[in-house]
Formats: C-alpha cells, sequence, structure tokens
C-alpha cells in the first residue's frame, strides 16, 4: 500500500509542475504569435526594414520549437495524470471500496467446464480482481490464460516469470501507463491485423523515378529562379508544381483506401512501440521474458523502431485531409506519393510481425497481472508440480477473501475423491471454489492462495452453480445432467480435478440420493480426483465400499452460548450439526 500512496503523491506533485509549465508554454506561443501577426502587418507598410523581417524569422521559429516542447510537455502531462489515476485505483481497491479494472463480462461461457460455475469472469469475479492488462490483447490473453491448463514446462517458465515482474512493480506501472493512455478496442486490433494480413501492393519502377526526379528538377527551378530572377524558370517551376499535384491524384484512391484502415489508430500504434521500447530496454532474467524480448529484433532493427515508424507513416497519410498543407507539400516534392511508398515498403519487410509483436505485449501484461497479484499478496505461494496426481495445498484459501478473513485449511489428494458434508453457510462452497480457482491459478502459472502447494496441473471440470437456458429451451435439471455427462465423457479420456455441489436438486430426495451415490462411484472408477458436497448424509455411507478412493470430510456447525457459530475449519468425517433446525427454533419459524 505504502508504495502506492507514494507513487501517487510523487506523480501528483509531478503534475501540478507539468500543468504549470504547460500553461506558460501556452501562453508563450501566444504572445508570439501575436507578435509575428503584429511584425507582419508593419512588413507590408511602405516603412519596413530588414529588422522586422528577421524578428519575425525568429517568432517563427520559436513559435516551431515551443510547438514541440508544447507536445512533448503534454505527452509527460498524460503519463503523470495515467499514473496517479492507476495507484489511485490501486489504492482503492487494496481499501475495498472499488473494483476500478474490467470485468471481463465478455468472456462469461455458461457452457465452459469451470468458468461460470467458478465465477472467473463478471462482475467481482477472479478475472475482475487481478486483471491489469489494458490493451484489448492483454485482455483476451489473460482470459485465456484462466481458462486452459498449461504445460508443466509453460507452468514453470510463467512462474518465473510473473516472480521476475512482480519485483519491477514500476515497469508494470509503465506498461499500464501506456496502455492505458491511449486505449484501443477490438475495433482498433482487428482493423490494424486486418491492414497487416491484406495483399501488399507495390508501386511501379516508372512512377518512383518520377516521384523523386520531377521533385528535385522543381527545387532546382526554384532555386535557380531565386538566384537569377528569369521568368522563365518561374513558369516551368508553375507547370511542374502542377504536374506533381495531377501525378498525386492518380494515386489518391490508394491514399485514401490505406487511410481508411489507419484513421486516429496511429497515436495507439505509436503507443504499442512505447510499450515495447520499454520491453527492450529492460534486463530481463527469467528465461520466458528473455525469449519474447529477444522475438522483439527484427531484420537488426527493434520492433519499436520500426512500430513507431509505422505511426509516423500512418500519421504522415492522415494529413492528406488537411487540403492546403496536401496541395503544398504534394505540389513540391510529392509528400504523400513518397509515404504511400514507405507505407508499402514496411508492410512488405513487417507484415507477418505485427501480430507477434502485439501477442508479446499481451503476454507481458497478462503475466504483470498474475505478478501484480503476487506483489499485492506476498503471502501467496507458487505451487511445486508433480506428475503422480498428487493435489496437495496447506492454508489454502479462497485468493480473493482479504488477508484478515481468510481461514485455511490443509487438504490432499492422492488420486482419491472426498464426499464434503456441512449445513448451509459452513464453508463448503466457499472451500470448492476456493480448490477450483487456486487449481486455475496454478496451472496457468500464477501464485495461488495457499502457505505450500505441491499439485499435478489437472484439467478442473466443475458442476456447481449451472443457469436455465431459457433460449435453448432447457431446464437447470437438465443443463446439470448434460454437465455431468460431459465431466463423464472427459474423464474416460484423460484424469481431471472434479468439483460437483449438490448435484440433482431438481429431483427427489430418494431419486437424488441414488443418483449421487452412482455419480460417485463412477468418479471412482474412472479416477477422478476431487470432492462432492452433498447434505445427504446417506451418501457418506458408501465410503467402506472404497477405504482407499473415497474418504469422508466435513464442515462443522457449533452452538456456543446459544448463538451458532461456524469455524469453517475441514475436518475427517460426516457432519452431524443440524443447524438448520436450531436456526429456526430460534427465530421462532418452528
Amino acid at each position: 500500500m505504502e508504495f502506492y500512496k507514494n507513487r501517487k503523491e510523487t506523480f501528483q506533485l509531478e503534475l501540478k509542475k507539468l500543468n504549470f509549465r504547460y500553461n506558460i508554454i501556452s501562453a508563450s506561443r501566444l504572445l508570439i504569435a501575436v507578435a509575428f501577426i503584429i511584425l507582419g502587418y508593419y512588413s507590408i507598410q511602405p516603412e519596413k526594414s530588414t529588422l522586422q523581417f528577421s524578428l519575425m524569422a525568429i517568432c517563427f521559429i520559436l513559435f516551431l520549437l515551443l510547438m514541440k516542447r508544447h507536445a512533448l510537455v503534454h505527452q509527460k502531462k498524460l503519463r503523470a495524470a495515467t499514473l496517479v489515476k492507476i495507484n489511485s485505483d490501486e489504492i482503492a481497491y487494496l481499501e475495498g471500496k472499488i473494483i476500478p479494472f474490467e470485468d471481463g463480462a465478455e468472456f462469461v461461457d455458461f457452457r465452459h467446464p469451470y468458468s461460470h460455475d467458478l465465477d472467473i469472469f463478471g462482475q467481482r469475479s477472479l478475472f475482475h480482481n487481478i486483471n491489469r492488462t489494458q490493451t484489448y490483447k492483454g485482455n483476451e490473453k489473460l482470459a485465456e490464460l484462466l481458462q486452459s491448463i498449461l504445460s508443466d514446462e509453460e507452468i514453470i517458465l510463467n512462474q518465473d516469470a510473473v516472480k521476475e515482474l512482480a519485483s519491477k512493480p514500476e515497469l508494470r506501472q509503465e506498461i499500464m501507463a501506456l496502455g492505458k493512455a491511449r486505449k484501443d478496442n477490438l475495433a482498433v486490433y482487428t482493423r490494424l491485423i486486418s491492414w497487416a494480413n491484406s495483399k501488399t501492393k507495390t508501386l511501379s519502377v516508372v512512377s518512383i523515378i518520377i516521384g523523386i526526379l520531377i521533385p528535385v528538377v522543381l527545387t532546382i527551378c526554384i532555386i535557380s529562379y531565386l538566384v537569377t530572377n528569369n521568368q522563365t524558370l518561374s513558369t516551368i517551376a508553375g507547370w511542374l508544381f502542377l504536374f506533381n499535384l495531377l501525378f498525386l491524384l492518380s494515386y489518391l484512391k490508394l491514399i485514401k483506401n490505406e487511410v481508411k484502415h489507419t484513421t486516429e489508430i496511429h497515436d495507439i500504434i505509436h503507443h504499442y512501440g512505447l510499450i515495447i521500447e520499454q520491453l527492450e530496454n529492460e534486463k530481463f532474467t527469467s528465461k520466458k521474458l528473455q525469449l519474447l524480448k529477444k522475438n522483439l529484433v527484427t531484420g537488426g532493427k527493434s520492433a519499436s523502431g520500426h512500430i513507431k515508424e509505422l505511426a509516423s507513416l500512418f500519421s504522415r497519410l492522415d494529413s492528406i485531409d488537411n487540403a492546403l498543407g496536401a496541395i503544398f507539400l504534394n505540389g513540391i516534392m510529392l509528400y504523400h506519393f513518397h509515404s504511400l511508398n514507405a507505407l508499402y515498403k514496411w508492410k512488405k519487410n513487417n507484415e507477418q510481425n505485427v501480430a507477434l509483436w502485439l501477442d508479446i505485449i499481451a503476454e507481458v501484461e497478462s503475466l504483470s497481472s498474475f505478478g501484480n497479484l503476487y506483489y499485492n499478496n506476498g503471502d501467496f505461494i507458487f505451487p511445486n508440480l508433480n506428475t503422480n496426481y498428487i493435489v496437495a495445498f496447506r492454508n489454502i484459501a479462497h485468493p480473493l477473501l482479504k488477508k484478515e478473513n481468510r481461514i485455511g485449511n490443509d487438504i490432499s489428494f492422492n488420486s482419491d475423491f472426498m464426499i464434503l458434508t456441512g449445513s448451509n453457510m459452513s464453508g463448503k462452497s466457499t472451500f470448492l471454489r476456493s480448490l477450483g480457482i487456486n487449481m486455475v491459478l496454478a496451472g496457468a502459472g500464477a501464485p495461488v492462495c495457499a502457505s505450500n502447494a505441491d499439485i499435478h496441473p489437472l484439467p478442473v471440470l466443475v458442476s456447481m452453480r449451472l443457469s436455465d437456458s431459457l433460449s435453448d429451451s432447457e431446464s437447470y435439471f437438465f443443463a446439470e445432467i448434460k454437465r455431468l455427462r460431459y465431466i463423464m465423457d472427459k474423464l474416460q479420456d484423460q484424469h481431471a480435478f472434479v468439483l460437483l455441489d449438490e448435484i440433482l436438486r431438481g429431483t427427489n430426495s430418494d431419486d437424488k440420493r441414488t443418483g449421487t451415490i452412482k455419480v460417485v462411484k463412477k468418479m471412482i472408477a474412472l479416477k477422478a480426483t476431487g470432492a462432492i458436497a452433498t447434505h445427504d448424509i446417506e451418501v457418506c455411507n458408501i465410503v467402506g465400499e472404497y477405504p482407499h478412493s473415497l474418504v469422508n470430510r466435513c464442515f462443522e456447525a457449533k452452538i456456543v452460548d446459544n448463538e451458532l457459530y461456524f469455524d469453517y475449519q475441514l475436518r475427517d468425517g460426516i457432519c452431524r450439526n443440524k443447524s438448520a433446525t436450531f436456526l429456526m427454533e430460534k427465530m421462532g419459524v418452528i
């Protein structure tokens, strides 16, 4: 928390200074512009002097310099303001006031094996809490990591990268600030990738020769005219100027075609380049980050240089809509023709790399989100991996609970299945979610909420909170049966970590009990690892049939001083207390 508070104060002070400097430059530009106009007025009067023209030239140069300085201060202001916002958001989040991050609602999928049941996406979800990505692709990459289980090798690579990024909070915030200052979106990303994947055009050699030769001849004519005052040279220059404009008109359609794909995105692309530059300038020790950095060099040139060049080319082409400037620049030097040619050359050399570069940014952003999670939770750990189907956690808890509210439990699965009993509010569902979410985090190479962990990264299959699907004319009960069938089919092909919470609620007690027992027996036959929560004590009796594959554990409620008390501690055995009866009696229901 102190880190964020100090950073916020630092950038608030910097922003104040930059605002003052920005206003001084703005005022100075205005004064110089007024001075230039006044000097211009007197320069057209009969009585004029060389001094006036000299002062006008000085004013013009100063104005250009101040424009450049103004733009630079504006960028610094934007960075400072964005970093103030980033640290303010982090403080507000840690204080439990708001969750000011994107919640990934677009990734909610009721048919996914676990993401809906474990609240991976949506309001107050895992994604909502840990997401610190700013680019569209980064957002998508983080969602992808949370919806799949990586190979052991990839998990270890990610773990090392996350640890390193956690130790570099300043770098993480700089990357966030650059992405946040110029937010992209699906439309921008799609437009850029579509442009990169479209067929590369080229200009003919003859047109390029003409495009170089005519402006050179025109320049020579203008200089010669100024030296000799020969009117013939002036006339030739005028015709060449007109020729250049007509020549450009033949390429106007091509230029407009490029501009329609790039309007208003060159600034975002420039910020992509700045993010990549941050990565290029950073020294990494983890293998994955080193590899990502290595892929940012193409043809001996840094990716940031290529990206900045692309942003500049798009910006130059966009300026064609400035009619007065376009006429002057193209009449003299065929500015937009040469910009188009440079863009075609750029695309020919780099079209295969655009998606790769943006994927690298996305990869770093997603790993940085895990790094931020680890930085904010120093008591989290990275699990050891095994290949023996062992899943063991010490002091496992839900990662989204505040540290002071977490109650950890020890649990170990060794290719076995657990029947979990306990009354409502005793902690069964929270415990199952803790298991599921920590397995998901572990499978992505992220830290988990435990003091120790040794796991086999297994696919996670869950049936906990299905929904009616009215559009499919599907009831909750049928949706649950389909989910159970899906889980059974998956278990035929692979070992998995299965979590079931109070299944078959849509049928009578006897049918539910019989069905639950058969599901448990099928889980054992398929060698599933995991747990099923149930209120039906009779289901627990089948443990005697499978002493080496099945175990009973429970959460108990206690009655202390005529008050119901839950300690949320996992115990061996079967739940015996009847909290529902006690609560109804206490509240006068029965």
